[in-house]
């Protein structure tokens, strides 16, 4: 589906991008910071990479905030990279307040960005961008499945991929607006969590990850079969 924009809408969505083309190409020493910035996001042992990326980002000085916010745009746009790395690292690094605004506000950023260069270019730009059609197509099951609420359930659940949502709600009728709500709430428990988690705790941090993951799973599955069982006729049964 590709729905209509205007080309002022188009333009806010290309400008960023183009942007950060010029910078990669113009300005001495980006190309090999973003290289570097990658390799930590990638390492497989999670401890290991926030360790690399607080030591990373706080080498930029005052600038810190403003990279973090930088690779968080980033990720959510092209990159399959765990957003929660950032998270963590950012309450590690300012404190689980700052930290967890700068993450939100950086990951806000992402989605809208991604939100609109989906509904300006349309399906087969976004398959570039998301890395093939599989993934959208998940994506498009899911938005079937729960219409509305789609994107609000898919932010609460942490292993759903940020940035395919994003782009996803771009190619339906959902409004910006509705979108930006349901994306800034649905994110917000998550963001707390790990930015606190960030400041007060580095060992465990795979397995925190993971044990949160599961409970948000469980209230999720939760809401949605709890009322069909309780709405169930009770035929020969207890009334």
């Amino acid at each position: 589906m590709h729905v209509n924009v205007g080309w002022r809408a188009a333009a806010l969505a290309v400008l960023p991008l183009a942007a950060g083309g010029i910078a990669y190409v113009a300005i001495p020493g980006v190309p090999e910071a973003l290289h570097r910035a990658l390799a930590i996001l990638t390492t497989s042992d999670v401890t290991e990479a926030v360790a690399a990326l607080r030591d990373y980002l706080g080498g930029f000085g005052i600038w810190a905030p403003v990279v973090s916010a930088a690779l968080m745009v980033f990720q959510s746009i092209a990159a399959p990279i765990p957003a929660f790395l950032l998270t963590f690292t950012n309450g590690l690094l300012f404190g689980w307040a700052w930290g967890a605004a700068l993450s939100w506000s950086s990951a806000m950023l992402g989605a809208a960005l991604c939100f609109w260069l989906s509904r300006a270019f349309g399906r087969p730009a976004v398959e570039k961008l998301a890395g093939g059609s599989r993934a959208l197509d998940t994506a498009d099951l899911f938005f079937e499945r729960y219409g509305s609420a789609s994107i609000l359930i898919a932010r609460l659940l942490p292993f759903v991929s940020f940035d395919i949502i994003s782009y996803a709600a771009g190619l339906t009728p959902v409004s910006f607006r509705r979108f930006l709500l349901a994306t800034g709430v649905g994110q917000l428990p998550a963001t707390l969590l790990y930015s606190y988690l960030g400041q007060s705790v580095t060992g465990s941090i795979r397995a925190l990850f993971w044990l949160f993951s599961i409970t948000v799973v469980i209230a999720i599955i939760g809401w949605l079969v709890g009322p069909k069982l309780f709405t169930r006729p009770a035929n020969g049964g207890i009334r």
